[in-house]
């Protein structure tokens, strides 16, 4: 077959990876543009980019997917199939009518649950116990189209937005393969998504991070798990912004009388807080203008004590 695959980020590289590894196809390759990095921010390529220089394979750029120039040099390619993982660019339909058969996304989540940017993310705030991965048609309204595959795994209690990731790619690239073998032979069929269990995974905004004590503990350690990497879970300690990278759901064995935010216990362990209802063990956190640490480092630095508050 021919194929384009659209990619720009870490998690669209395993899948592309894999399809490269495991079949023959004659492979383009569309990535996004070179962007500034780092401190010194010197334009770079992305890992997409830099995986297609190391294995020779053919890569383009365009600034705008639906211009006029990148609809003509995908149209001289003739391909068969487009797939898309995490390109970043909506796709008119002119473009996507452009494959002889037609255009595939794979969506980090089972639609039509978590329409949009940060599938995996909103599904462990919201303490889902399972999501997966699409295969879908693309029509020109975003994550709509008919599932050609889909797949389920579970969202263990400690899974933050990093590890469900990677468990993503692995489930992901093998149904990949899957799904194109399948229509390459002729073999699937498209089941419609049910309007009726449409939700959506925005993109998160750094507001979305912010902890409410007041609430329950497993919302809390739910937050700080989805919101991993980006834009993290913060409160406030002392009037400096305090970022809460891990953390551990704790039920209380009686009444609490403590508030909301105030700090129970301090050990090696970490140090406990008191939530709206049950409690939290923060065992990894960031100091505002500091590097992340163990809460074990973080008491040697720091005269927390018991009873303070946070928030």
């Amino acid at each position: 077959m021919r194929i384009v695959f659209f990619g720009s980020s870490e998690f669209s590289l395993p899948f592309l990876e894999y399809l490269f590894l495991e079949r023959k196809d004659e492979l383009w390759v569309v990535t996004c543009l070179d962007r500034p990095k780092g401190r010194g921010l010197k334009i770079l390529p992305n890992p997409v980019k830099e995986f297609c220089l190391k294995n020779n394979l053919r890569v383009y750029q365009f600034k705008d997917i639906n211009s006029l120039e990148a609809k003509d040099s995908l149209k001289k390619f003739e391909p068969d199939l487009f797939v898309v993982v995490a390109y970043g660019q909506i796709f008119s339909k002119e473009i996507l009518e452009i494959p002889k058969i037609f255009s595939i996304n794979v969506h980090a989540s089972l639609l039509p649950k978590y329409r949009g940017a940060a599938p995996i993310n909103w599904a462990i705030i919201n303490g889902e116990k399972e999501t997966g991965i699409s295969i879908i048609k693309m029509e020109e309204k975003v994550d709509c189209g008919p599932i050609i595959l889909q797949k389920n795994i579970a969202i263990d209690i400690d899974d933050d937005s990093f590890t469900l990731e990677e468990k993503l790619k692995d489930l992901g690239k093998i149904i990949l393969i899957e799904a194109i073998k399948k229509i390459e032979e002729g073999d699937f069929s498209l089941t419609i998504q049910d309007k009726r269990y449409v939700s959506f995974a925005p993109k998160l905004k750094k507001r979305d991070g912010l902890i409410d004590w007041n609430k329950s503990a497993i919302i809390i350690h739910n937050l700080i798990r989805g919101c991993r990497g980006w834009p993290s879970a913060f409160t406030y300690y002392k009037s400096k912004l305090l970022k809460i990278h891990k953390s551990n759901y704790v039920q209380s064995t009686g009444i609490d009388n403590y508030l909301p935010g105030e700090v129970i216990d301090i050990s090696k362990e970490g140090i406990l807080v008191a939530c709206g209802k049950d409690r939290i063990l923060i065992k990894k956190l960031q100091m505002e203008g500091k590097r992340e640490m163990s809460a074990e480092e973080f008491i040697c630095g720091h005269k927390i004590a018991k009873g303070e508050i946070l928030g």
